[in-house]
């Protein structure tokens, strides 16, 4: 059996932040259209989410590596530029144009099945009525966005045939999930997003005429988009990065072993750790060159560098997890938790809040990780940071309690 070779852990830790382009200080390169299309290759995607405590999910990405952008032309550039779409990725995502085929593959053949055997993918089961009325009024009206599809109080219809516990549910609230069914398989597409609700159109209207990718190119995707994103990562590592292939452990067990049968992926071994490790030949050669990481920074809860928390503890040695979900009682770190990311190390976190009318900043509570909260430089780098995200989401004073 041919050695495989062995990698040093600092070395693919230093990869890892630079292919998520988090090796830099932040705003030391410009965020122009082509450095965002670039962007979104290299990590995947951008995810999205409407959690609105500090600022959207995907903006907030963005600063933590480019610094200060405008917003409109971010959104021009998601939605209008052709070189980005909306759809599901990680979750729901902006994602670059070239992954296209992988998405129609998915939309071709949506539901997964796994999906399908979920109860509450009952949500999706709505009438043909609901689903034709849907279309019918996106193509006579162009497009729409959900709350256009509201009914009035006497519209109901009868839920209890798909297992929902209201058994009379406002026609409009099926409408809207006919909405979602169709938008995941790819009859209705974002058009674009204001006040960050979508705007829905047909998808005729704004996809691009493509093939749809072979099912095993679709396998195959969440390996290389997840290796293109992280660099020498585990089968754990990878698992739920990028969720648009909904594969069993047989089925990414035959796509590892596919591959590096092939030679399109290698398998190496890390300093330290008895587990299989997997890397592109490409991300190899340039792995013990990767530059040592600068900067600080905070990191967004949707950031794709923590798509994979047990990543972030194999090798930033950190425990993270969002506490949104946590009972107010049961947090430790507070509700809209961001780590601090110091010269590639995670030395604290903080639990910031907005207060938009006020124009105030609100630190909640702010944690060091052991060794670090009596470091004067890193103290002093993180009042920078803060004083940089309070220019970027507008307010004019920051309150650290």
């Amino acid at each position: 059996m041919k050695k495989l070779p062995t990698v040093d852990k600092e070395h693919v830790k230093r990869l890892w932040l630079y292919l998520q382009s988090h090796h830099q200080p932040r705003g030391f390169r410009p965020l122009t259209e082509t450095v965002f299309s670039d962007f979104l290759n290299q990590v995947g995607g951008l995810q999205l989410d409407s959690i609105n405590v500090l600022e959207r999910a995907h903006y907030l990405t963005l600063w933590s590596r480019f610094g200060t952008f405008d917003r409109d032309t971010i959104d021009q550039w998601s939605y209008q530029s052709g070189i980005a779409y909306e759809y599901w990725g990680h979750e729901a995502c902006i994602l670059p144009i070239e992954h296209f085929p992988i998405g129609k593959y998915r939309m071709k053949h949506f539901p997964p099945e796994r999906w399908e055997k979920s109860s509450w993918y009952a949500v999706f089961q709505t009438s043909n009525g609901s689903r034709r009325r849907v279309l019918k009024r996106l193509k006579e009206e162009g497009p729409l966005q959900s709350h256009h599809f509201e009914a009035k109080k006497k519209d109901r219809f009868n839920s209890s045939w798909i297992g929902m516990s209201d058994a009379s549910l406002p026609v409009g609230k099926e409408d809207k999930r006919s909405l979602q069914y169709f938008w995941h398989s790819g009859k209705v597409a974002v058009r674009n997003r204001t006040h960050f609700r979508r705007i829905y159109d047909l998808a005729e209207r704004i996809y691009p005429v493509a093939t749809a990718a072979t099912q095993k190119a679709y396998h195959d995707s969440w390996l290389f988009i997840g290796l293109r994103g992280n660099g020498v990562a585990t089968e754990k590592h990878l698992n739920n990065y990028f969720t648009a292939p909904l594969l069993t452990a047989k089925e990414k067990r035959e796509v590892i072993d596919r591959n590096v049968k092939k030679r399109r992926i290698k398998e190496v071994r890390v300093q330290g750790s008895k587990e299989r490790w997997y890397v592109l030949p490409e991300h190899l050669e340039i792995l013990e060159t990767s530059p040592e990481p600068q900067g600080t920074t905070l990191i967004s809860p949707f950031d794709s560098l923590l798509w994979q928390r047990a990543r972030a503890e194999d090798l930033l040695n950190f425990q993270y997890r969002i506490e949104i979900y946590v009972p107010e009682p049961k947090r430790v770190y507070g509700y809209y938790v961001i780590p601090i990311l110091h010269e590639g190390q995670m030395v604290g976190r903080l639990d910031p809040k907005l207060h938009r009318e006020k124009g105030v900043l609100e630190i909640k509570s702010l944690h060091w990780e052991r060794g670090f909260g009596k470091d004067d430089e890193v103290s002093r780098k993180l009042k920078e940071t803060l004083e940089d995200l309070a220019l970027f989401v507008g307010a004019a004073d920051i309150h650290l309690h």
